[in-house]
């Protein structure tokens, strides 16, 4: 064995040596500042810009189902014409006669108002109804189901 061939046991440590000189600390001054030195997460998350934007609402965590819910599509009696007389008149023949649309790819929820005059018997089923247009539709001798 040679001089040239003695080999340490452990690797020499080296001291980190930065910005040296007056009470700053490690940068003393110079480097990293701002965003990039704080603790924690480095940069600012995106989902934060986004709840941010969204208006305060009272009790928007209890009442966020509400205003999922769809309001029902609003028939008159007018509307109602097309139905012969003893029809049936559900949201399902609605679409037919194209009186009302899909909400959401599924048969929307049906009201109907007293708007205008009912002349024919006509059997209702799965809609709303309105009292004044509950109260026609007896007197006119239609059924509710």
């Amino acid at each position: 064995m040679q001089i040239h061939q003695v080999k340490r046991l452990h690797k020499n440590k080296h001291k980190k040596l930065v910005g040296r000189g007056g009470k700053r600390g490690t940068t003393s001054g110079k480097g990293t500042k701002g965003q990039k030195a704080r603790s924690g997460r480095k940069i600012r998350p995106e989902i934060r810009d986004v709840i941010k934007r969204i208006p305060k609402l009272r009790g928007r965590g209890k009442n966020i189902f509400q205003s999922i819910q769809t309001k029902p599509q609003p028939i008159n009696f007018a509307a109602l014409e097309v139905f012969k007389d003893g029809e049936k008149v559900s949201p399902k023949t609605l679409m037919a006669k194209s009186l009302v649309r899909y909400e959401g790819g599924k048969l929307p929820k049906v009201k109907i108002l007293a708007g205008g005059e009912l002349t024919k018997k006509l059997k209702f089923e799965n809609c709303q109804f309105s009292d004044d247009a509950r109260a026609k539709i007896e007197k006119a001798g239609g059924t509710i189901k």
